[in-house]
């Protein structure tokens, strides 16, 4: 659906009907205003109907339209197409879930289409709106403060997948027992996640950064901003990414050590069980001719043996440490 549609003349925004068709005659009809159309996974119809207005190239449209891309620049003439990837973060499920925003920047037009429901754009155009000043750049200013939210939200979610990494060290090397694989993977998973969005967007930022014909040279200070920050977030994930790797050698290593243990326990058990089994196995043969088959004293003697050889192996287990 069309969520907003705005004009903006000197960094103010003129009190006009809320379509398309209103925007894009009145940045013909006055050469100092520019638009900002915004869309929310917009329909065929809606997305031909800003297509025919504005004329955007059909391969921008269908970029458009096609969620999950990768996060790119291209140029279609006088047009930037700008694709980013939104994230946010569900702390139910550790999940990273990801949208999409493509922004269509032209000379006077800003077109922003979002799919799914991170990365919402209209706190970013209020804020945007009591700026004049910042406002007033035109459609460079809306792409800046697009991206500059959007990498904020990286940030936030990189803060908060932190802190489920900090509870998984705490629970890895804690004193109890923990089954800690499955999340640890989990949140790997969502790492890469994060990754295919952040990383890919930082060589188009340094281009921003530098200079992009059509966004004028006052927006590369602002860019850069954007483009340090996208940085740090990058690093940001790849520490959380390396974190998690060594947590969950960590925790296999425990496991490990956890199952020799175990192992040397049973070992241990077994050991001391066989001895008063191998005595008992031997003297119920019932041959006639034993030795101390008929002794008054042999039952006691045998189970005075039995005790002294147990207890002789389990204070030798508990030295060496298998008890």
């Amino acid at each position: 659906m069309i969520v907003d549609c705005g004009v903006y003349t000197a960094g103010e925004r003129q009190q006009l009907p809320k379509d398309p068709e209103t925007v894009a005659q009145a940045i013909d009809d006055d050469a100092e205003s520019f638009g900002w159309i915004g869309l929310h996974d917009p329909s065929d119809a809606e997305m031909q109907r800003v297509q025919r207005l504005f004329g955007l190239h059909d391969l921008a449209i269908e970029d458009s339209l096609q969620i999950h891309q990768r996060p790119k620049v291209e140029r279609f003439g006088d047009t930037i197409l700008v694709v980013l990837r939104t994230l946010w973060y569900v702390d139910a499920g550790d999940a990273v879930e990801t949208g999409q925003v493509t922004a269509f920047v032209g000379p006077r037009y800003v077109v922003t289409v979002r799919h799914g429901e991170g990365g919402e754009l209209a706190t970013t155009r209020h804020e945007l709106e009591a700026r004049a000043s910042m406002l007033g750049h035109g459609p460079a200013a809306v792409l800046w403060a697009i991206c500059d939210a959007i990498v904020d939200d990286y940030e936030t979610v990189a803060e908060q997948v932190e802190i489920d990494v900090d509870e998984i060290e705490g629970s890895v090397f804690s004193p109890e027992r923990t089954s800690d694989a499955e999340r640890i993977y989990l949140l790997k998973r969502e790492v890469l996640e994060m990754r295919r969005a952040i990383d890919p967007l930082r060589e188009p930022m340094e281009q921003f950064a530098h200079g992009v014909a059509g966004l004028g040279p006052k927006a590369s200070p602002f860019f850069r901003d954007v483009a340090d920050h996208l940085s740090r977030v990058s690093d940001q994930a790849e520490a959380i990414d390396t974190l998690l790797t060594s947590a969950l050698n960590a925790h296999l290593a425990r496991v490990s050590v956890q199952q020799n243990d175990d192992m040397r326990k049973i070992s241990a058990w077994v050991a001391i069980a066989a001895v008063p089994t191998m005595l008992a196995g031997i003297y119920g043969m019932n041959f006639d001719n034993m030795p101390e088959l008929s002794w008054h004293f042999g039952y006691y003697a045998i189970l005075l043996l039995m005790a002294v050889v147990c207890v002789t192996m389990y204070r030798f287990f508990r030295k060496v440490g298998w008890l």
